[in-house]
């Protein structure tokens, strides 16, 4: 996974633009009536109108940016969702992440902190994800993985797996063959 580094003291009027209208939109999205027209409205605007209308997301919602976010079809982000999303995030089809969730894609260079190293995070289909769980930059969690609750997840999760803790680990191989077809 190819790491970007973003140097934070050179002007960037796109990224200063993108961050200003997400962090208003967050805005209006959380002081908005939950599950109404107005705050559909609000998160459907922050993820540019490509948000499939069998996704939920339920507020507080903080994204850094919106343009850099990528999702799926009949996923939930329950409440608390935060996202730092400078190097990129892809959810898949028919993820579920629990109350409190932090994504991580971007940290500071460790001897150059106005430097942000960025790698994407991709999180595969039919993925659930417990409450209170950390997910770091550079993370691909396989489909049907399965984060416990208060992990920290620092490298990849194989596919069909059950991970807990800090750092997460894999504790059990879920059966493949159980899992529906979508």
């Amino acid at each position: 996974m190819e790491e970007t580094r973003i140097d934070l003291r050179i002007p960037d009027e796109n990224r200063d633009k993108e961050m200003k209208r997400a962090a208003e939109l967050c805005f209006k999205f959380n002081n908005s009536m939950p599950e109404t027209a107005e705050s559909r409205k609000f998160i459907e605007e922050l993820f540019n109108n490509n948000l499939d209308e069998t996704t939920e997301i339920r507020p507080p919602f903080f994204a850094l940016l919106g343009n850099t976010i990528k999702l799926g079809k009949r996923i939930v982000l329950m409440n608390g969702f935060k996202c730092m999303s400078s190097g990129g995030l892809t959810i898949e089809d028919d993820t579920l992440i629990a109350i409190n969730c932090t994504i991580l894609t971007n940290n500071h260079d460790f001897y150059d902190r106005q430097v942000l190293t960025c790698k994407p995070v991709h999180i595969k289909k039919n993925v659930w994800i417990g409450a209170n769980v950390t997910i770091l930059p550079g993370v691909t969690i396989g489909e049907n993985a399965i984060v416990g609750a208060c992990s920290v997840v620092t490298k990849d999760v194989p596919a069909n797996s059950l991970v807990v803790g800090n750092p997460a680990r894999v504790i059990k191989q879920l059966d493949a063959e159980k899992f529906k077809n979508s």
